[in-house]
């Protein structure tokens, strides 16, 4: 188990309420938020640097991405996850 530090977060009541109709873990999935919004934002500086290194990437590269990453549509518009 990794290190934890306490910190006091401030959240819209209304929020508070709709977190806790979720999980009884509020830590928990507050901290899985907090992971996938940093691994978000790591990978967009990734695709950044990238694209200052190698220039823009092109639309047949993202087609490329989009359809590993949420499948491709076949002919009836159905996802295929690849």
């Amino acid at each position: 188990m990794s290190a934890t530090t306490r910190i006091t977060v401030t959240l819209p009541t209304e929020q508070v309420a709709e977190l806790r109709k979720l999980t009884d873990n509020v830590s928990g999935y507050v901290a899985e938020a907090v992971a996938r919004q940093i691994r978000h934002q790591l990978l967009g500086d990734d695709l950044r640097r990238h694209q200052e290194d190698q220039g823009a990437f092109t639309g047949e590269e993202v087609a490329e991405a989009r359809a590993r990453i949420f499948g491709t549509a076949d002919r009836a518009g159905h996802t295929d996850a690849a």
